[in-house]
């Protein structure tokens, strides 16, 4: 029974994540650059993503992620969490465990509004005293395949042990899509 069980979680985990299911993201703020990839991030159901962050003054993260997107209507909220390594200038690398969620709001065909937050208490990361990031903005859909976004980005890690806090980012971001 349990093996049963397990097979259908994993069948429906990728035939929910099956069209369109690909995406990249590429984004660029002030002094700060993101990249990522995810897996069924508007659709319902399981989504995957993973992404690397660098900032020019304060350090690197990367993190992978997995949540459950479910439809409430027409806006697709997601819950979920992330481990991240973190890995700022000031401190100690080390990683944490964020726990949040998001969710994307159509504004018609093309446009849509989204945001996102998760935070990592001390209890869940090393290094750090805690770990936050918060993202909200408006995604235009040039096409299918294709979409550009703008809006603001926040991600930052309390020092820990004396080390001072690493931003590395907060502020207006430009970023393109590219889904398949």
């Amino acid at each position: 029974m349990k093996k049963t069980l397990i097979a259908l979680i994993v069948f429906n985990t990728f035939a929910v994540t099956n069209a369109n299911a690909v995406a990249f993201h590429g984004e660029a703020g002030a002094d700060w650059t993101n990249l990522g990839m995810s897996f069924g991030a508007n659709e319902p159901g399981f989504t995957f993503n993973g992404n690397w962050a660098h900032s020019d003054n304060d350090g690197d993260i990367a993190s992978l992620g997995m949540g459950w997107n479910i439809p409430l209507g027409s806006v697709l909220v997601t819950l979920g969490g992330k481990t991240l390594y973190l890995n700022p200038s000031d401190g100690d690398e080390g990683y944490a465990v964020a726990v949040g969620g998001g969710a994307q709001l159509p504004l018609g065909d093309h446009f849509s509004l989204f945001g996102d937050a998760y935070y990592s208490p001390d209890s869940l990361s090393s290094g750090v005293e805690q770990y936050g990031e918060a993202n909200a903005g408006i995604r235009w859909k040039v096409n299918p395949t294709l979409s550009v976004e703008g809006g603001y980005r926040y991600v930052g890690m309390q020092g820990k042990d004396g080390h001072s806090d690493n931003t590395l980012a907060d502020g207006g971001y430009a970023a393109v899509n590219f889904n398949f």
